[in-house]
């Protein structure tokens, strides 16, 4: 080769060399260059200020312009034009368990399609899987990839039976030592908080000494409380009045985890549970609620046994059921139940969920099951059957007992948070609550477009940056410069849930686009099926 030609191949080289670096410099600092622009958009922040017409540009996983924009060199531009442009919805009480459930549907579509770009799992004193440590745990989740981002509490049900198993007395001082070691070592492995279920089995044989003294280890590191009250019918005043002393004591920020009011005795007495948590308030004790948009809550059949017929497991509780006394105690007792407090006093109230020893029961009633078996649909033939399904194993069931206006109370008072307490579902798999597919476009249709009880920069600071203050997340839950890119993209004129508690199978309408973490997850209604999401861990206080 001539020394000519040389000088002219370097020549080439060098230009491409040029072209090569003005690229990569522009794709860093040219003001047209994103990943993803949306425009024309309504975009409410999350802050809970009113809407503005603005363009939003993406890099990556950031936020990186608001404002007015060029958009023609972009990789992906969606027109918002007469669509709302929100945060990504962050619920803070979801059911991401059991593990092999989580790990079938990890890409969250039933989540994710109603604009959930984050979630909470551990919520009632569940915590994490009992094999893993907390760490080992959000590793293994990191494996299977997220479709949303999630975090995770641990709970106080988990770390007391682990302990003390099903035992239903005080702990010991070495035992109570234990339990604030495993409080306190899940919150240095990543966990946001913990979690209480007063009302199961273990933590209903707990007092509020043992759990003010494992709350302030969490307290020490920054984490959250959130409890599902010892009592949400005709002692929730009690309960209310146990958390305040709770968040007091330990010096932590408590939730009311989906805060209701049971049974029809107590019907309108979210009057005096909200003005409890006002009056909490003002003296500067941290506490606030989430709270589900339907008048019927879910759990398992046997919160209409007494606890203290519960202790010990499975095995005992078979064993008091062949002591005719004390059995009929116990039926009783859940008459009782059926008639104050979850039963709703009414057998057709009580509606089935998920029965792996009879699916035929999925979708029917307490009532239901009576009629088929010959019954008269007594509420004393109701509690026979309420004891033949824990002996069969227990049932998941809806209870229709709850008013709509403390639904509408509870949602509309400044400090409460949309949350789900739904479970990852797939379509055509047991019966669940239609929560699990409609929460946040609920509230968008129902509650504010229909009924007006929130106006819709409220509702979406409740779904958006008031959670992610909650939780001490600082970089979602509001659309702003630097801010992750967790964003849903809906139409406030046709949002709406669809899933029924007859038919709860059902995708909403509304919600056209969702970003998780700069990655289109819903594009123009279709489900992406990507794992875009983050397994989030605590940042703790230094």
């Amino acid at each position: 080769m001539t020394s000519s030609s040389q000088r002219i191949l370097s020549y080439i080289y060098f230009v491409i060399a040029i072209i090569a670096l003005i690229s990569i410099t522009k794709r860093v600092i040219g003001p047209l260059d994103y990943d993803i622009v949306i425009i024309n958009g309504e975009v409410f922040d999350g802050s809970g200020d009113e809407s503005k017409i603005q363009d939003i540009g993406i890099i990556g996983d950031e936020i990186v312009r608001i404002g007015n924009i060029e958009s023609n060199n972009s990789l992906k531009i969606i027109d918002a034009s007469d669509l709302v442009v929100s945060p990504g919805f962050i619920d803070t009480h979801a059911h991401l368990d059991p593990m092999d459930n989580f790990i079938n549907l990890s890409d969250g579509e039933s989540h994710i399609r109603q604009g959930v770009t984050t979630s909470f799992g551990g919520p009632d004193g569940r915590g994490v899987p009992l094999k893993y440590g907390f760490k080992e745990f959000l590793d293994s989740i990191e494996k299977v990839g997220v479709g949303m981002n999630v975090g995770f509490l641990t709970g106080h049900n988990k770390i007391r039976r682990v302990v003390m198993n099903l035992e239903n007395r005080d702990p010991t001082e070495d035992e109570l030592n234990e339990m604030r070691m495993l409080a306190s070592k899940a919150m240095g492995e990543g966990a946001f908080g913990i979690s209480t279920g007063l009302k199961y089995l273990p933590g209903n044989f707990s007092k509020v000494e043992e759990v003010i003294e494992i709350s302030k280890e969490i307290s020490k590191k920054g984490g959250i409380y959130t409890t599902h009250l010892r009592d949400e019918g005709l002692k929730i005043i009690d309960a209310v009045n146990e958390a305040i002393l709770i968040a007091k004591e330990a010096d932590i920020n408590v939730v009311l985890t989906h805060h209701k009011v049971i049974g029809k005795p107590m019907w309108g007495k979210s009057e005096m549970t909200l003005s409890l948590v006002d009056s909490a308030r003002q003296k500067g004790i941290k506490i606030m609620a989430d709270q589900y948009p339907y008048s019927a809550s879910h759990t398992g059949i046997n919160v209409l046994i007494p606890t203290w017929a519960r202790a010990g497991g499975s095995e005992e509780f078979k064993n008091r059921m062949s002591d005719e006394e004390i059995r009929k105690k116990i039926e009783e007792e859940i008459v009782f139940n059926i008639l104050n407090d979850r039963g709703g006093n009414d057998l057709d109230r009580v509606q089935f969920s998920r029965v792996s020893w009879n699916p035929d029961l999925e979708g029917r009633t307490l009532k239901d099951w009576a009629l088929m078996k010959g019954l008269e649909p007594t509420l004393e033939n109701g509690a026979k059957l309420v004891i033949e399904a824990e002996l069969n194993g227990g049932a998941g069931c809806i209870f229709h007992a709850m008013d709509e206006s403390d639904v509408k109370n509870i949602m509309k008072y400044p400090h409460t948070m949309i949350a789900s307490d739904g479970r990852l579902s797939e379509p055509g798999v047991g019966h669940p609550h239609p929560r699990a597919y409609g929460t946040f476009p609920r509230v968008l249709g129902k509650y504010v477009r229909e009924d007006q009880v929130l106006k819709l920069s409220e509702a979406i600071y409740k779904m958006t940056h008031l959670p992610a203050i909650a939780f001490g997340i600082n970089d979602r839950g509001l659309i702003k410069k630097g801010m992750k890119a967790d964003i849903t993209i809906f139409d406030k004129n046709t949002v709406k849930d669809n899933a029924t508690f007859t038919s709860p199978h059902q995708y909403p309408d509304g919600i056209k686009y969702v970003i998780v973490n700069g990655e289109l997850a819903v594009d123009n209604f279709n489900f992406m099926g990507l794992k875009a999401g983050k397994v989030l861990r605590k940042t703790l206080n230094p």
